[in-house]
């Protein structure tokens, strides 16, 4: 029972770890999983690249862009002529950490730790950065479950037959279908220029071909991939390298996510500049990631009160138009931040009550009865398992009474054990079924007392990792501040958040939402005023409405209306030929020449 309870996780409601992950590092686990079916394992990177001697660490840490680059100089490698020498060496070096590498922690230099490869090409699947697939926290797997949008299948598997009428199949059924068929993977297809693959189950089976032109980015990411001659293979142990079939109990908001990234990745690959569109496609996911997590919280924060897991719209946040430019709207921006973090501080609590219904419904044989014949399931989306856990949890059904009393006696079990070890406060909660007659919420406010702040850590930490926060094309930035005195421990720090724009977060939204509706072949004539309805309706994001619990003078609210305007003219992305709203409109930078 520890096992299972003793985490931050619910993966019935959101598949993703509640810990921190690195946005810029996804995409490639994604390429591979669509491409060979089955979470990554160990490969050849560090064994390749790195020192031949020493511990682990030592050897991670002596794999650098400056290593890197002289593994592809050395005539064994054939990957690049004429760069064997000191000065030609750090010219490579520093291609590598311009274009397709990056060192741990987003440091500079060519003798620093490389931890990420960057998804210009398709090859960079084979390159095994981050070393271990899981600290990515189940973030791609959750992606491609999204993507494939497989039916009644636990794990997610490979599309043959009539299932691979799909824009996203896994692996495929034939030979070359992946990367060049009509109906083959959109973001492999985007990303795989020259790729030929010879035989599906061959982790060494994909071919570039050296004569289809590419970028110098994507050639570097090639020769890496090439040196290392091979995909790494299945991840092995406890469930091997199986891709659960898991969604986030957020349905609306999970499809507004693949809709987002079909939609972009089939319009704008082909015309788009890569390094440009690898951040808008950072910016997507940034948009798309931050949109569950508050979609996922908001539910799980209704089902509290309800028992009902009724899908709703990620919460209401203010939008910094300035970019952090207006000071006040700044401050406005970070409150809102503040009231959204300070709402979710439940989440966890909730999480750990539905572990806990979770638990011993499973282990109920009346319960188990019904999951076996088909009544009860928890997957792909777990929205009639969590309804179910509802009932229970406000005695709504059958099975509700002898599970609510298991969990009374294991808070009584609790209590007695915590009574002598200084736990006074939480065998307190756990005696005190007057102020809280509900077990399951006793025992969970009690276990995560016990867990410290672990879990809002973790939350936080989740927060900022989907955010992309400070990151050149993240949603969010956020800075430490000082304030206020308190007694002799002189000026208290915290730490604030505010969501703004980047520029590559803005041209990616205005490119998404100016594509041509079905067969059209000119980008639709979207208003700014449509344009800022789309944002707070779609993605939760407030221009110009405060949102609840925020009251704002409409003079700010305009204010930062007038800055998100400024800036998309500035970026050429807004026209208008005079000052009536109706006139103003969205343009691409970027569109397909019209025939």
């Amino acid at each position: 029972m520890t096992n299972e309870i003793w985490s931050a996780n619910y993966r019935e409601v959101l598949p993703i770890s509640v810990l921190d992950f690195d946005l810029s590092a996804v995409l490639p686990a994604v390429f591979y999983m669509f491409r060979f079916g089955h979470r990554r394992g160990r490969g050849h990177f560090l064994d390749t690249f790195g020192p031949s001697e020493g511990t682990k660490n030592e050897r991670k840490n002596g794999t650098t862009a400056r290593s890197v680059g002289a593994t592809l100089a050395t005539p064994a490698a054939d990957g690049f002529v004429g760069f064997d020498g000191e000065v030609e060496n750090a010219i490579l070096a520093d291609l590598l950490l311009c274009y397709c590498l990056e060192n741990r922690g987003y440091e500079l230099g060519r003798s620093k730790p490389v931890q990420r490869v960057a998804p210009t090409h398709y090859m960079a699947a084979w390159v095994d950065l981050p070393d271990e697939v899981g600290h990515l926290r189940h973030v791609p797997e959750t992606i491609v479950a999204i993507l494939a949008n497989q039916k009644k299948v636990a794990q997610v598997q490979q599309t043959t037959g009539t299932d691979k009428l799909t824009w996203f199949p896994v692996v495929g059924s034939a030979e070359d279908d992946i990367f060049d068929d009509d109906h083959g993977n959109v973001l492999l297809k985007a990303v795989g220029h020259g790729m030929r693959c010879s035989f599906i189950g061959d982790q060494a089976g994909d071919r570039f071909d050296d004569s289809v032109p590419v970028g110098i980015d994507q050639l570097l990411t090639i020769r890496i991939a090439q040196t290392l001659a091979a995909a790494p293979k299945a991840q092995r142990g406890k469930g091997g390298g199986k891709i659960p079939n898991q969604r986030p109990i957020a349905i609306d908001v999970s499809r507004a996510f693949s809709e987002d990234i079909r939609k972009f990745v089939r319009e704008y690959a082909p015309i788009v500049p890569r390094q440009a569109f690898l951040e808008m496609m950072e910016s997507c996911m940034a948009v798309g990631l931050t949109s569950i997590v508050a979609g996922v919280a908001e539910v799980v924060l209704d089902w509290a009160n309800t028992g009902d897991a009724t899908d709703r719209p990620p919460a209401l946040r203010f939008v910094d138009g300035s970019a952090g430019r207006n000071r006040e709207l700044r401050g406005i921006a970070e409150r809102s931040m503040d009231n959204h973090l300070r709402r979710m501080e439940r989440f966890p609590l909730v999480l750990m009550g539905l572990r806990l219904l979770d638990y011993c419904a499973r282990n109920n044989n009346a319960v188990k009865k019904r999951v076996k014949n088909g009544e009860l399931r928890s997957s792909p989306v777990a929205t009639e398992w969590i309804n179910f856990l509802g009932d229970v949890l406000h005695d709504r059904c059958a099975e509700a009474r002898p599970i609510l009393d298991r969990l009374e006696i294991h808070a009584e079990d609790l209590a007695g054990e915590t009574s002598d070890g200084g736990y006074g406060a939480e065998t307190d909660e756990l005696n005190n079924d007057e102020a809280q007659p509900s077990p399951v919420w006793r025992l969970a406010e009690a276990l995560n007392s016990l867990r410290g702040r672990q879990a809002q850590k973790g939350l936080h930490e989740l927060t900022d990792s989907a955010l992309h926060i400070d990151r050149p094309n993240g949603l969010a930035t956020k800075r430490r501040t000082t304030h206020g005195m308190s007694g002799t421990q002189g000026p208290q720090t915290r730490v604030v958040r505010s969501l703004i724009f980047t520029d590559p977060v803005l041209e990616y939204l205005v490119h998404r939402h100016v594509l041509p509706s079905g067969s059209g072949q000119r980008p639709q004539r979207v208003s700014f005023s449509k344009f800022i309805d789309i944002l707070r309706d779609r993605y939760g994001l407030c221009v110009d409405t405060a949102p609840p619990g925020m009251p704002l003078s409409n003079e700010l609210l305009q204010a930062n209306r007038n800055w998100m305007e400024r800036r998309l003219r500035d970026l050429g992305l807004l026209v208008g030929v005079n000052d009536a709203e109706a006139m103003k409109r969205l343009r691409p930078r970027f569109q397909k020449e019209q025939r």
